[in-house]
């Protein structure tokens, strides 16, 4: 891939994704992120690319850890976490046997679907129920599994979230603690796989300095933006991230 160093133009397109990312998980709740990959991806293998981007994700949590610290929802960690830890495994033992293009189509598919429920006026499922617990060990799954493959666990715990209108900062920082412990967690299988390199980790080391520039602007940008509107710029990167997804997987699959 490299020699030690980076190519100029690749630097300046990952430093770009890592800014990106650290504003979307910090202020949006992790919208933006997912693009991290694709766009290191047009120069580099997609592995790589997220081998590149695990180390930074978890300086990011770091921040907002301390950033987010009061602002959590317990129930819906309770609800979601122990799937993402199901799902971490199975991403772990199927990462090398995946079909990538299927599950971007899936996962796209099911981003736009709930990205249009904000058209619709529907009660939340309250996280106490027994359908509320099911459904957050589902998506808490699927946001571990995704995250493993992709990094682009975002979109399941949207789909949990998004519908129960919590305040805008106890939103994002319920995505913060949930991604600190996925990617830590996700640390031991990447290992276990190989896929931290000298050249990825030195890239890593290299992009790090763009990431408290990225969280310091996803914090100011959650303080100014209004509920309202930062509800519908959810919906939105929710919407665009499964399209994003869609044509990925129909690229890959060489029907577009």
């Amino acid at each position: 891939m490299f020699d030690t160093f980076p190519e100029p133009l690749f630097l300046a397109v990952a430093l770009f994704a890592v800014l990106i990312t650290g504003i979307s998980k910090s202020g949006l709740g992790g919208g933006l992120g997912q693009l991290s990959v694709p766009l290191m991806a047009v120069f580099i293998s997609p592995v790589a690319a997220a081998a590149i981007m695990l180390p930074i994700l978890c300086v990011i949590d770091i921040f907002n850890i301390w950033g987010y610290r009061r602002d959590f929802h317990k129930g819906n960690l309770i609800a979601l976490l122990p799937g993402s830890l199901i799902g971490i495994a199975i991403g772990a033992l199927t990462f090398r046997h995946v079909d990538d293009n299927m599950i971007r189509l899936i996962l796209g598919g099911f981003s736009l679907i709930f990205s249009m429920t904000y058209f619709f006026q529907r009660n939340p499922i309250s996280t106490d129920s027994r359908l509320g617990r099911w459904f957050g060990v589902f998506c808490g799954a699927l946001a571990g599994y995704t995250s493993t493959i992709a990094h682009a666990g975002g979109g399941p715990v949207k789909m949990y979230l998004l519908p129960q209108r919590l305040d805008k900062k106890l939103f994002v920082g319920t995505q913060v603690f949930f991604f600190f412990v996925v990617n830590q967690v996700k640390i031991w299988p990447y290992l276990w796989l190989g896929q931290f390199s000298t050249d990825n980790l030195t890239t890593s080391l290299i992009l790090m300095p763009m990431v408290p520039v990225g969280v310091w602007l996803g914090w100011k940008l959650v303080r100014v933006i209004d509920g309202e509107t930062f509800y519908r710029i959810c919906y939105a990167l929710l919407f665009f991230a499964g399209v994003k997804l869609i044509w990925d997987g129909l690229s890959g699959m060489g029907v577009v």
